[in-house]
C-alpha cells in the first residue's frame, strides 16, 4: 500500500505534523538563511547575538502578557536537563508530581533520584485522562505538566498551597491557555511550540521563585554549574547563556514568537485559533465510524497534541505508511503507549488548512485499505 498514491488535491500544502521536533516555518528558514553568516559562528556574548536573545525575551514577555516581577530565563539544555536543574535549585525538602503520562513522570523520576530530597508524592490518572490538583501537606514545589505529550492530555493550572508551583510546559507552552501568575516556574524547550530546535530551554521564574534560587544557591547544597539555575539567572538577565547555546535556536525562536504577536495579536488569538484546529480534527475524528478521539473528556483534549484512536480492522501503521511515502510526516502513535493510534501535532506554526487536508488524505487512505 506504500505504492499508493495521494491526489496532489489532497495533499497539505506542508506535510509536517511531528509533536516534536515540529514544524519549522519556511519564512524563518529563509531569513535564518539571509542573516546567518552575520551571528553563526560569532560569540553568543557580543551585541549581535545577545540581542536576538533579548528579542526572544522581550518576544515571549509580550506573547504572555508575563506580570510584573517574572523573568524570562534561559538555559542551554531541554528540559530533561531542566528536571534536574529544578531538583538541585528549586525543590527544598520534597515536591508533588502530577503523572498521566511518559513525560509528566520523568520530573518525579528525577526527583525520587536525588539523595539530598525526600522521596516525592506522586499523584497518578491513567493514560487519557488528568489528575486533579490539591494541596499537599509537607510539600514545597507542586509539579505540573501543561500538556502531556504522549497521550495528547492537557491539565488545567492553578494554586492550591503554598507550594511553589513548576510547570512542564514543552508541548504546551505557545499553544494552551495559561495565567502565569498561577504559576512560579513555567518552562519550556523550543522544538515545539516555538518551531525552532532543542536544546534550550526557557522559563517564566516569579519573584518567588527567584528568592528559593537564592535561598539554595546560598545553602551549604552542591549544584553542578551547568544545572546552576543562580548562574543561569544571572547570564539570562545580561541576555546570554552561561553556556555556549545553538544560537539557531534562539533566532528561530524569536522569529516565531516575533510571527505569533504579529499575526495572533498575543497568546489569546493564538490559543482561538488553536481551538479551531482542535474542533476540526476531533469533529473529524468523532464523525468517522472507524475513529475516535483517545482522550474521553472533551475539556482535556489537547488544542496542540490530537489522539485519535482507529478500529482494529484499520491499522495506523499501514495508515502511517502510506501518508510518510506521500510525504505527510510523524503521525505516528507515541510507541510506549501501545495503541492503534494517530497523534498529531497541530502547533502554532501548522496551518488549519494543513490540518482539514491531513483529515481527507486519512479518508482516502483508509477507504483504499477498506477495498
Amino acid at each position: 500500500m506504500t505504492d499508493l498514491v495521494l491526489p496532489a488535491d489532497l495533499l497539505p500544502a506542508d506535510g509536517r505534523f511531528g509533536c516534536g521536533p515540529s514544524k519549522v516555518r519556511p519564512q524563518a528558514l529563509a531569513h535564518l538563511a539571509e542573516v546567518g553568516d552575520q551571528l553563526l559562528g560569532t560569540s553568543h556574548r557580543q551585541p549581535r547575538v545577545k540581542d536576538q536573545v533579548r528579542r526572544l525575551q522581550q518576544g515571549l514577555n509580550e506573547l504572555f502578557g508575563a506580570p510584573e516581577g517574572y523573568e524570562v530565563l534561559l538555559s542551554v539544555g531541554g528540559a530533561t536537563a531542566f528536571w534536574d536543574a529544578a531538583a538541585f535549585g528549586l525543590v527544598e525538602r520534597r515536591s508533588r508530581h502530577y503523572v498521566f503520562g511518559e513525560f509528566s513522570g520523568k520530573f518525579a523520576t528525577a526527583t525520587a533520584a536525588a539523595p539530598w530530597l525526600e522521596s516525592p508524592d506522586v499523584v497518578e490518572a491513567e493514560a487519557g485522562s488528568r489528575p486533579l490538583p490539591s494541596p499537599a501537606a509537607g510539600c514545597d514545589v507542586q509539579a505540573f505538566t501543561h500538556n502531556e505529550t504522549s497521550t495528547g492530555v492537557m491539565q488545567d493550572l492553578r494554586r492550591v498551597d503554598d507550594a511553589l508551583v513548576l510547570v512542564d510546559a514543552t508541548s504546551g507552552a505557545g499553544g494552551l491557555p495559561v495565567d502565569l501568575t498561577q504559576t512560579d516556574v513555567y518552562y519550556f524547550s523550543l522544538q515545539k511550540g516555538f518551531a525552532s530546535e532543542g536544546g534550550l530551554v526557557a522559563a517564566f521564574v516569579s519573584p518567588a521563585a527567584v528568592e528559593r534560587i537564592g535561598e539554595i544557591a546560598a545553602s551549604d547544597r552542591y549544584v553542578p554549574t551547568f544545572l546552576d539555575l543562580a548562574t543561569a539567572l544571572d547570564n539570562s538577565r545580561k541576555h546570554q547563556t552561561y553556556n555556549t547555546p545553538g544560537v539557531a535556536t534562539i533566532f528561530l525562536a524569536a522569529e516565531q514568537v516575533d510571527w505569533m504577536n504579529d499575526t495572533f495579536g498575543g497568546l489569546d488569538g493564538v490559543v482561538a485559533e488553536q481551538r479551531s484546529k482542535a474542533a476540526a480534527i476531533y469533529g473529524w475524528a468523532e464523525s468517522r465510524p472507524w475513529a475516535a478521539p483517545f482522550v474521553t473528556d472533551p475539556a482535556a483534549r489537547s488544542l496542540v497534541v490530537a489522539t485519535v484512536d482507529l478500529d482494529d480492522a484499520v491499522s495506523a501503521d499501514q495508515v502511517n505508511a502510506v501518508l510518510r511515502a506521500n510525504g505527510i510526516l510523524d503521525t505516528d502513535a507515541y510507541r510506549k503507549l501501545g495503541r492503534n493510534q494517530l497523534r498529531v501535532g497541530m502547533f502554532a506554526a501548522v496551518d488549519r488548512a494543513d490540518i482539514e487536508a491531513y483529515t481527507a488524505c486519512v479518508d482516502h487512505v483508509v477507504e483504499r485499505l477498506a477495498g
